[in-house]
């Protein structure tokens, strides 16, 4: 195979209580992306379609997160990259890490698939932090391994996959706004509260404990983030009437996607999750902001050939 044509998923990270640890896999929204092994050695950025990003293989997520894997493996070829950009820069669903991401997933099936998940997340951390200004793979874990991921850590990459849910979907409205993830975690506390922090991590472990015992109950008491949100939910116009619109539609919980401006709304099936679609558009239609909406059922697969 000379060739191949991936989707590379939309994600959410953080999921509320699980700040640069937590994450899950979309499955209606994604880049496209076309890898090309060629005979001259390098790794080049041949196309971009649906955003103004930097064709120099440097300054590209993708192509820093090839390179890595290219300089760490030394194939005998070289590759092109073609970029179909579904997923809008700073929309807060996973955008640079699905470039990232795709890159290293598509040269590794052309090489015969010589390095496991684990290892590709590794080289597309490198791609993410020029995206960030650090390394974080709450979005990366969850596009390579698919579905739900916990990041034990990223120094060695420890990734834990989890399980998913058969009826949980997840309706989330983008408005149209850009929030850059180096400037959204500017605005972060640098110490929190004791409290604050034992109520954190008590609200990870049971949403991790909710997702292996499928406990929709227990997951909803764990989507509360008392560190995070209360600095983040001011640069998103409306959230506060967002996130009580989900609740009173029936939704397990509401929060910020990544560093937003995107919120996500997890629900116990389909029915639920367009009636919390129906009141986020109740909610934006009123104001001035473009946005748009979906639902989805989570990606178990995560980055997928077409």
């Amino acid at each position: 195979m000379d060739s191949i044509k991936i989707f590379s998923p939309a994600t959410v990270a953080n999921v509320s209580c699980g700040f640069d640890v937590l994450g899950f896999c979309l499955d209606s929204i994604g880049d496209e992306m076309i890898i090309h092994k060629t005979l001259e050695k390098g790794i080049r950025i041949t196309k971009i379609k649906g955003a103004e990003l930097p064709f120099e293989t440097e300054k590209n997520v993708a192509g820093v997160s090839a390179l890595a894997m290219y300089n760490a493996i030394n194939p005998d070829c070289g590759f092109d990259i073609e970029i179909y950009k579904k997923i809008k820069p700073g929309s807060g669903i996973g955008s640079s890490a699905a470039s990232a991401a795709g890159s290293v997933f598509g040269m590794n099936v052309l090489l015969g698939n010589p390095l496991d998940k684990t290892e590709l997340t590794k080289y597309a951390l490198k791609g993410e932090a020029l995206a960030s200004e650090c390394e974080h793979a709450d979005n990366l874990a969850p596009a390579i391994f698919g579905g739900f991921t916990l990041v034990r850590s990223v120094d060695p990459v420890d990734i834990l996959q989890l399980p998913t849910p058969d009826d949980l979907y997840v309706t989330l409205i983008h408005p149209q706004i850009e929030i850059k993830t180096a400037e959204a975690r500017a605005i972060l506390p640098k110490q929190i509260a004791l409290q604050n922090a034992i109520t954190q991590w008590s609200n990870v472990g049971s949403l991790v404990h909710a997702l292996h015992t499928n406990d929709y109950d227990l997951l909803s008491k764990s989507l509360s983030d008392v560190i995070i949100e209360p600095h983040r939910k001011q640069l998103i116009p409306y959230f506060d009437t967002i996130k009580s619109s989900a609740i009173d539609s029936g939704a397990l919980g509401c929060g910020i996607s990544g560093s937003g401006p995107s919120i996500f709304a997890l629900t116990k099936g389909e029915k639920i999750a367009k009636h919390v679609e129906k009141a986020f558009n109740s909610v934006y239609s009123k104001t001035n902001i473009k946005y748009y909406t979906f639902v989805s059922k989570i990606n178990t697969q995560g980055i997928k050939i077409l």
